[in-house]
């Protein structure tokens, strides 16, 4: 296999083989930690802009198949694997998973030590960089770096539009109908559709650019907001767009992406975090009653938000405490509004890799919607 380089912006390089497609590709340097679910992971289009560290050293030993791709393709700007495997071993394998990132164009390198890799972000905090092969490798270390620092940052890049449908499309519920869900897709999982469609809703899928008319013209019982990219301090039209769904009276449950809209559209700050939370082995405090549960994780900002009190919106939609907090570094992981039918967590209660403890928050979201009185009759909706 031919050489390739990654190097990240303090001037680090690493030497390895090319994987995947050769070439040159950039992007925020990060790691992610789980041990299974690579194929749900560079399917995740929450990755995109970002060259993903795996921690695992060992990666491609069930190869790919069609049932566990998160999206229609391979999100992740660049991979970075310390041994690919060498065969694919599993019954529902159809093809490897370097083949894909060729066909794909993916530009990968192996044959790294991750974990020093992941020491350094671990300590510097996650960084651009690049995976130099092919004719790429060629270029000088200093040319190699001059093209790393002039990249963008992932601070201020509004990614929604990349990863966003084109246009909407609906998901029949799968169980009897309790009505339909607005699901604004900024970067949405499948298996976070099925799992809307499980509990009772027609999922209507909605593009990025919809406006609240939009909206609400579909008759909603409820709304979503997805996981997806970016910076959310780069999301202003989204924040606007939930402030009027919130003050629409729509009952209302965000993910990821949708946790820290939800906070700014409260009112609160977000933040970068140094390294972030990726990987499906995060513990979470629900604070409501004590229970810790191990979560799947894929984001670079958090919501900035008083924990273990309950505080006034200052945005003006009352009564807001923070629901969840991270075991690791005391980062809010979940929002609930006290006086409007709205909460979020930070998480990936679609377990798309992961763990399956937080799998209950779509049923809460079921009997949000369920249970809640009927303005008119003051009785429930169903």
């Amino acid at each position: 296999m031919s050489a390739a380089y990654l190097v990240l912006e303090d001037g680090t390089h690493y030497t390895g083989r090319a994987y995947g497609a050769e070439g040159r590709t950039l992007g925020e340097v990060v790691f992610a930690t789980g041990m299974t679910g690579y194929q749900e992971t560079i399917t995740d289009p929450s990755y995109a802009g970002q060259i993903v560290v795996m921690t695992a050293p060992h990666i491609g030993n069930t190869g790919v198949n069609d049932e566990d791709p998160e999206s229609s393709r391979i999100w992740v700007s660049g991979y970075v694997v310390r041994d690919p495997s060498r065969v694919v071993s599993n019954y529902r394998a159809n093809g490897s998973l370097d083949d894909q990132l060729v066909e794909q164009g993916v530009v990968g390198i192996s044959g790294i030590d991750t974990r020093a890799v992941t020491r350094r972000l671990r300590d510097a905090g996650s960084m651009r960089g690049g995976v130099f092969s092919g004719t790429d490798a060629a270029l000088t270390p200093d040319e190699q770096l001059e093209i790393v620092r002039s990249a963008a940052g992932m601070a201020g890049q509004n990614l929604s539009s990349a990863v966003s449908t084109v246009d909407g499309y609906v998901i029949p519920a799968t169980t009897e109908s309790i009505g339909r869900v607005a699901v604004l897709d900024l970067g949405v999982k499948t298996s976070t559709l099925n799992y809307l469609a499980a509990r009772g809703f027609d999922v209507h899928v909605l593009p990025q650019s919809v406006t609240l008319e939009e909206v609400l013209a579909i008759e909603p019982v409820a709304a979503f907001f997805s996981n997806g990219p970016g910076d959310p301090a780069a999301s202003d039209q989204h924040v606007e767009l939930l402030q009027g769904i919130l003050r629409a009276d729509l009952p209302f449950f965000g993910i990821c992406f949708g946790n820290q809209l939800l906070g700014r559209a409260l009112g609160f700050g977000t933040y970068k975090l140094p390294f972030g939370h990726r990987g499906i082995n995060q513990p979470v405090v629900d604070v409501s009653t004590g229970r810790t549960e191990i979560t799947s994780h894929n984001h670079g900002f958090a919501v900035d938000a008083p924990i273990g009190v309950v505080t006034q919106s200052p945005a003006g939609f009352g009564r807001v405490e923070v629901s969840h907090v991270n075991l690791n570094d005391n980062v809010v992981e979940g929002l609930n509004a006290l006086d409007i039918p709205a909460f979020s967590v930070q998480y990936h209660p679609e377990a798309a890799a992961g763990p399956h403890d937080a799998n209950y928050l779509f049923d809460r979201f079921r009997d949000l919607v369920v249970n809640r009185p009927s303005r008119a009759s003051g009785t429930p909706i169903a």
